[in-house]
């Protein structure tokens, strides 16, 4: 006679759930402390979690991006509508970076890898991460379709059964112009699953656990239930804001009507701009991970993150808008498009819950995407290709400044100079607060930077500008001031494009001011005590302080 499986207690459920969020954390720091390129291992630039059999998404580590994270969540469903779970065996791993299958460009790699115990399949581990170079024109927005961007793989098998597939190996490494960093990236993310796999399997030995059929149940079911929990608490209604960007070209419209109902919220960004023929356009994917991240920072930032939370909040855009750009659209630069979209919904939402939502911010990452020649080609690249993550200010907050230089709502953190310095012919003369930046308001937006940077080899290097927030900054709200506009510039003093392929001369810099975040109620409402210290920190300058006063 078989023994019944005995169902595990609530207390038992919730100290294994938080031991599953533990297990997919240090899957992320071995992405963190193994990758090559910076932008993973300086800036955090990636994502990893644990999916159980139906491709669920059960748990995220903090560490990482939610673009990523959110579409991630949506690439192993296709992996296994690909290659379905009956199918796979231990030691098979994965690959893509489809765009409209992955994380929405060609420069994240997506692997996952089924996770198997003695012999039977427990789930699936994925990750993502940002890889410098693939190929193509490189990481800008100058393509007018994504065979332009890059090299571009399909859902494939990078590994079978453990026997890695050197021909696809080959592949990548012929088509970028980093082929050590880039084999190094691949290694560094099969390699951080793997360790999900070993730690799940000591921790389903730990609890005498056969699956995870019982706590994906018990996450996915309360998850969705907190989440519903703090949805019938807002007013219901449906609200409407639109925002405009740079673009490309022309000034984009970004707009949202945001419905509020018992069973979830939904956004539909009917009214948007249409598709650019340039590579700024947003695969729906990641439409939907940066829509679904802004309102959960509003609604449930307390719950944690999986496909029960994020189920009941739905995403649509019309086709061959802006925000669901098809196939073979370029998409590279995709991020600054997709970042702006929390502020798009904040918007919405201040008219349904104005004391938590802030004023606008930066929003999009002001990096810096610079390619040149090196002095020498000892390292077995071509030249040097880097991102060097810079961000501007955020929105204040109701009750809150807005934080200066800081990337929201990607979560990537600033690239260091030395670190930019040590693997680049490039040098730093400049990276500091920018004063004034920040909005004026009761509540003051934060500061963007001041950036200044040239060759310390003589030689010329490309800028591939992706920038927004120059033409139209981010806005402030109830009385606040908007936050100082984007500036791209030569320090001989011509003006820059915020978009596209640029050459710095040998004998001039590169100068960007970036954006400050947007200010929050009439300035002459501030603290007297937080102007003051304001100024004497060198935030706010005696000419800047004039606003607050009045005068």
């Amino acid at each position: 006679m078989t023994r019944p499986t005995r169902r595990s207690s609530e207390i038992e459920l919730q100290v294994m759930w938080n031991r599953l969020i533990a297990v997919v954390e240090e899957q992320a720091q071995v992405l963190l402390r193994t990758a090559f390129s910076p932008i993973v291992r300086e800036a955090g630039d990636l994502s990893a979690g644990i999916f159980d059999r139906n491709g669920n998404m059960l748990a995220q580590a903090v560490t990482g991006t939610p673009g990523h994270v959110n579409s991630m969540a949506e690439s192993v469903k296709h992996f296994i509508r690909h290659f379905p779970v009956e199918t796979m065996k231990k030691g098979d791993i994965y690959i893509t970076n489809d765009p409209w299958m992955g994380t929405g460009h060609l420069n994240d790699f997506v692997l996952t890898t089924p996770a198997f115990h003695k012999g039977k399949l427990l789930g699936l581990f994925s990750c993502t991460s940002h890889l410098m170079d693939i190929g193509g024109i490189g990481f800008g927005p100058d393509g007018t379709d994504v065979f332009m961007e890059g090299l571009y793989i399909p859902l494939l098998k990078l590994a079978d059964e453990g026997r890695l597939n050197e021909t696809l190996m080959a592949m990548i490494r012929t088509n970028t112009r980093l082929p050590v960093d880039t084999e190094g990236d691949v290694y560094s993310l099969a390699a951080c699953n793997d360790i999900g796999c070993a730690r799940l399997a000591e921790m389903v030995d730990e609890f005498g656990l056969e699956d995870l059929d019982e706590l994906s149940e018990h996450i996915l079911t309360r998850s969705r239930e907190a989440v519903l929990a703090e949805i019938r608490k807002l007013p219901k209604g449906r609200y409407s804001n639109a925002m405009t960007v740079d673009g490309y070209d022309e000034p984009v419209t970004l707009a949202a009507t945001v419905t509020i109902a018992d069973e979830g919220i939904h956004v539909d960004y009917t009214g948007t701009g249409p598709v650019s023929r340039r590579g700024i356009n947003v695969p729906l994917s990641y439409t939907t991970a940066y829509t679904v991240f802004g309102i959960a920072c509003i609604v449930g930032k307390d719950i944690p993150n999986n496909a029960g939370s994020l189920s009941p909040l739905t995403v649509s855009a019309p086709e061959s808008c802006i925000l669901n750009a098809p196939k073979p659209r370029p998409v590279a630069s995709r991020h600054i498009i997709g970042q702006m979209l929390p502020d798009v919904v904040f918007g919405a939402l201040r008219q349904a819950v104005p004391d938590r939502v802030p004023a606008e911010g930066t929003s999009c990452l002001f990096n810096l995407n610079v390619r040149g020649e090196t002095e020498d080609n000892d390292l077995g690249n071509y030249g040097f290709t880097m991102t060097v993550t810079s961000n501007g200010g955020t929105g204040a907050r109701p009750t809150k400044d807005g934080l200066s230089a800081t990337a929201y709502p990607s979560g990537v953190k600033g690239t260091p100079v030395e670190v930019a310095e040590s693997i680049t012919p490039l040098i730093f003369w400049k990276k500091e607060y920018r004063p004034d930046s920040g909005g004026a308001g009761r509540t003051r937006g934060g500061l963007g930077q001041t950036i200044e940077l040239g060759s310390r080899i003589g030689r010329s290097f490309d800028l591939l500008a992706a920038f927004d927030r120059i033409d139209h900054p981010p806005r402030g709200f109830d009385g606040g001031q908007n936050g100082a506009a984007g500036v791209v510039a030569l320090a001989s003093g011509k003006k820059m494009k915020g978009k596209g392929f640029q050459t710095i001369p040998p004998d001039d810099r590169l100068v960007l001011l970036t954006p400050g975040g947007g200010g929050l109620g009439n300035p002459k409402t501030r603290e007297p005590a937080a102007l003051a210290k304001d100024i004497s920190e060198g935030l706010v300058t005696p000419d800047g302080a004039k606003i607050y006063r009045g005068a």
